[in-house]
């Protein structure tokens, strides 16, 4: 696959075109290099939220096995949706022991209104959840990713200064607002710049028993 870089790297702009070189260097480096730069990227990511200066974490729910949602899938039943398993659950709970051994305080936690989102959000126990539809799967209609993308970083930018939140979502709002691909439950750490949304790490803390 590697020689797909090179035409990725000359054809893409802005942030993708920063997360190809990325990869890319990340190739170049042997298995214990990877391992410390993932540690470094995950330590930066903590010590932003840590500081309490307006560090923003958007999270892809935690694991929810499959992909998409059933046919017949209704926002509001979630016997319908694909949802978390045993693992998920214990995931997100992990990921909230995770906050407050480090003494982070959450001022926000919004949530897409997907049942996965919602119950991640509760389960990591940080506050009070509230709903926020711009956070909503695209997945199966990409015509509003771009306008729904727009809206959300805006409203990231409209955070008061020095918030500290938390965004449970799903995958591919994540990339598209970030264009990193997350596993299930990692939360890539962030400020609003301008217009950008910059990441600063990621961390990742996976289902037991493993799953991504």
């Amino acid at each position: 696959m590697l020689h797909l870089f090179p035409f990725a790297t000359s054809r893409a702009t802005g942030p993708r075109r920063r997360l190809v070189l990325a990869l890319l260097a990340l190739l170049a480096l042997p298995g214990p290099a990877i391992e410390a730069a993932r540690a470094s990227g995950e330590a930066e990511a903590w010590a932003a939220l840590s500081s309490n200066r307006g560090a923003i974490a958007v999270m892809r729910h935690a694991l929810a096995p499959g992909t998409g949602d059933p046919a017949g899938f209704r926002l509001g039943d979630c016997s319908t949706q694909r949802n978390l398993d045993d693992r998920g659950r214990a995931q997100a709970r992990t990921i909230g022991d995770a906050f407050r051994e480090r003494g982070i305080a959450v001022d926000q936690i919004l949530t897409s209104q997907w049942c996965r989102a919602r119950e991640t959000a509760a389960l990591l126990g940080l506050g009070e959840v509230q709903e926020m539809p711009d956070l909503n799967s695209f997945f199966a209609d990409r015509r509003e990713a771009e306008s729904q993308t727009q809206r959300l970083a805006a409203a990231i930018r409209g955070l008061p200064d020095g918030t500290v939140a938390v965004l449970v979502t799903h995958q591919v709002n994540i990339t598209a607002l970030t264009s990193v691909y997350p596993s299930s439950g990692e939360i890539i750490v962030g400020r609003p710049e301008g217009e950008m949304f910059t990441v600063i790490g990621r961390i990742a803390l996976p289902a037991p028993g493993g799953g991504s």
